[in-house]
């Protein structure tokens, strides 16, 4: 994969965890993945930086945009990592996830739809015993607007697919809101390309015995742009990571 990074080398950033170490509160590192938000951008990491307690840093992949959300994210303070074309939101993911130093990797969608202020109830939640938390749609709010009944039926579906396959209790597997320990994630073992990346996350720390949960958040209407996600082509996808996932574990792979 080849992308340009606007600043920090990775031989001049803190080392992983340092900051939370000397404070004993662990850093916060926040990767979005964003395809042309120039207009809805900005706003958002103006609301991580406001409600994310230890911020370490907010690193935006910019997946081949043909708009300015590359100059809109570092106008906001954001560190911005530009892939060479749109490559999908899991591989623009995977490539955040490699330079994020944060003791705590947190992720938000850059349509706005996600409410930063909301990002202190997925930190909470992060307790000793937890690997990772999800900001869960269906047990909290979807406001006017913010999901068609197709999406909605089709993300209850893949919940409930995913649940059977793996013997888990989650409310909203495909959510992209979520707080994840970075030690319980690796970006080269994650395989998704577009919107699997999020069966891909949890599938990776179940296999390495890690706790998942579910707290409940706010959906709102997407104010620009329109979404990526293909339903059927992406659903399909979403459903094969998970069986092939589950035979891989079976497999001991």
């Amino acid at each position: 994969m080849s992308w340009t990074e606007h600043a920090v080398k990775p031989s001049e950033r803190p080392a992983a965890g340092s900051a939370g170490a000397a404070t004993g509160t662990p850093t916060v590192s926040f990767v979005i993945a964003a395809y042309n938000e120039a207009p809805t951008i900005a706003r958002v990491i103006d609301g991580i930086r406001r409600h994310t307690p230890n911020l370490l840093e907010v690193i935006v992949v910019d997946d081949g945009s043909r708009d300015d959300t590359a100059g809109a994210a570092t106008a906001a303070g954001a560190r911005v990592v530009r892939l060479d074309r749109n490559r999908g939101k899991g591989a623009a993911l995977r490539a955040g996830i490699r330079q994020a130093t944060g003791d705590v990797l947190m992720f938000i969608d850059a349509d706005g739809q996600d409410d930063p202020a909301e990002i202190p109830l997925l930190l909470d939640a992060l307790t000793p015993d937890v690997a990772q938390v999800i900001g869960s749609r269906f047990l909290g709010t979807f406001l006017d607007g913010s999901v068609t009944p197709l999406h909605h039926l089709g993300n209850r579906f893949l919940t409930r697919a995913f649940n059977v396959l793996y013997g888990t209790a989650l409310t909203d597997t495909q959510a992209g809101f979520r707080a994840v320990r970075r030690a319980a994630l690796q970006a080269d073992a994650l395989r998704a390309v577009r919107y699997e990346i999020e069966a891909d996350v949890t599938l990776q720390v179940l296999r390495g015995g890690g706790r998942t949960i579910d707290v409940p958040v706010t959906r709102d209407a997407r104010r620009h742009g329109r979404s990526g996600f293909r339903s059927f082509y992406d659903g399909t996808r979403i459903l094969a990571r998970m069986v092939t996932g589950r035979i891989g574990m079976a497999l001991g792979r």
